[in-house]
């Protein structure tokens, strides 16, 4: 499970999980590898900032024109180094530094918590339509959810962070899920991933069940605010737009750390 966090990351924790980056026979080596890797975070921490900023701008953009926010809350975080390093095995790379931005797309996150189903779409619209961000890859599980019933839009995208001496391009994770998908998946993690648990077919058909009467609220609710605020925007999601990302690099439901 992914940990949303406000960029806290223990360092020591770090080093202790990062010994697998550590390839080269000595010890200069090494510490170069270390460095490497620290200030690639910092990086991708601040194309995280970028992007939680960008939606913070469009929050406040539509309540000046709208008198309501679709953004509920924001959160982020870090993928941790041990999940790093697991994950490039898993997908068969030796563990480096270089390894980590060219196969790893999820090491910074953005999570956007919204409060309709076509408040994702408008935003999600609205942000690609920026002319610094570049869609990488976009799957929509709300459309076609995941078997188990998990739904959210994810996008992986690209934007430039301004450093004192260049421009780096670097990948962000984002997902817009609505309240009620949030509230579904965290609570599917924690029964579905139970320590000393035997989770059962008729758990999975249960939590499928509840999965479906979250979606007939999202539905209730989105025709609802037509009722109450009118036709506010309209968004179209192109068969362009909707690139395929494959299932190994996506979650069940609730982020790994």
């Amino acid at each position: 499970m992914a940990e949303y966090t406000r960029y806290a990351m223990d360092e020591r924790l770090e080093s202790d999980s990062l010994h697998a980056l550590a390839t080269s026979g000595t010890a200069w080596e090494a510490q170069q590898e270390w460095e490497e890797y620290r200030t690639l975070m910092a990086y991708y921490r601040c194309a995280m900032m970028e992007v939680e900023t960008k939606f913070n701008v469009l929050n406040t953009e539509f309540s000046l024109r709208h008198d309501r926010n679709p953004i509920s809350g924001i959160k982020t975080r870090m993928k941790s180094p041990k999940s790093i390093v697991e994950k490039l095995k898993r997908l068969g790379h030796q563990p480096s530094v270089q390894a980590i931005e060219a196969h790893i797309h999820d090491v910074a996150g953005v999570r956007v918590i919204c409060s309709f189903t076509e408040d994702v779409y408008t935003l999600a619209d609205a942000l690609l339509k920026q002319d610094d961000v570049v869609l990488v890859e976009r799957k929509d599980y709300i459309a076609s959810p995941k078997p188990n019933g998990y739904r959210s839009l994810h996008l992986i995208v690209t934007v430039p962070i301004f450093l004192a001496r260049e421009k780096r391009e670097m990948q962000v994770e984002i997902q817009l899920r609505t309240i009620a998908m949030d509230f579904w998946a965290a609570l599917e993690h924690q029964l579905r991933y139970k320590k000393d648990t035997t989770f059962t077919d008729d758990m999975a058909r249960e939590l499928n069940f509840c999965a479906e009467i979250s979606a007939m609220l999202d539905s209730r609710m989105n025709t609802l605010r037509r009722e109450v605020f009118g036709d506010e925007f309209e968004y179209v999601v192109s068969e362009r737009d909707n690139v395929s990302v494959s299932d190994e690099e996506q979650p069940a439901g609730e982020d790994e750390e």
